[in-house]
């Protein structure tokens, strides 16, 4: 650990992604590797889940896809296996995952998640996908957004990195503001993400500043 309160890996970053669903997140981050935006590569893919399509996506791009399936484990096993399949990783990046990983200390600082609001609010356990946007729609809200965050032991918990926001326009339906969001998702992770890689965040006492 630096002065900083992160790590300063070396480049190309080395990334673990976990997934649950369909893998949306996981693709845009490999796509801007490929480009040649994004100073990483993904070391290991986790799915919790052997069914998602993520699964397959991630296979047929030739990224390592390690299935840690929820289903049927105690929830020790669980946790021990992902902390395993991510060992060595210079940055584990949540996306799409809908299980509450409790990594080890030696993870604090170097796990990240994009959740498709603008938290603390409409967050937390079961506060997934369009049930956030209908969420943030019931509330009357005129605005949404992502927002990127180092994790802690809670769901969509820790300190936040950056946010990005959208309004919310009239009748909008969960499946258009979710569209508008994700727009903003895919600029936003992967500039949280160049910044860890430049070692710009700084994480002490539970806050990020950019340095």
């Amino acid at each position: 650990m630096t002065p900083f309160g992160v790590l300063m890996p070396t480049t190309p970053l080395n990334l673990g992604v976990l997934i649950s669903g369909g893998g949306r997140t996981l693709l845009n981050l490999h796509e801007r590797i490929l480009a040649g935006t994004l100073p990483a590569k993904i070391a290991v893919v986790v799915c919790s889940r052997a069914a998602a399509r993520g699964v397959q996506r991630a296979r047929d791009r030739g990224l390592n896809v390690q299935v840690v399936d929820r289903a049927g484990l105690a929830p020790k096993e669980f946790q021990d296996r992902i902390t395993a399949a991510v060992a060595g990783v210079d940055l584990v990046c949540m996306a799409g995952f809908l299980s509450l990983w409790r990594f080890p200390e030696e993870f604090v600082g170097r796990v990240m998640n994009i959740h498709p609001a603008l938290l603390p609010d409409f967050g937390g356990s079961g506060m997934f996908g369009h049930r956030v946007h209908e969420a943030v729609l019931a509330a009357g809200r005129s605005e949404s957004g992502c927002t990127v965050h180092f994790c802690d032991n809670q769901y969509d918990h820790g300190p936040i990195i950056l946010q990005r926001r959208v309004p919310v326009l009239p009748g909008d339906s969960a499946e258009s503001l979710a569209a508008r969001v994700f727009e903003q998702e895919c600029l936003a992770y992967p500039l949280a993400i160049e910044w860890f890689a430049a070692g710009r965040l700084r994480l002490q006492g539970g806050k990020v500043s950019i340095i």
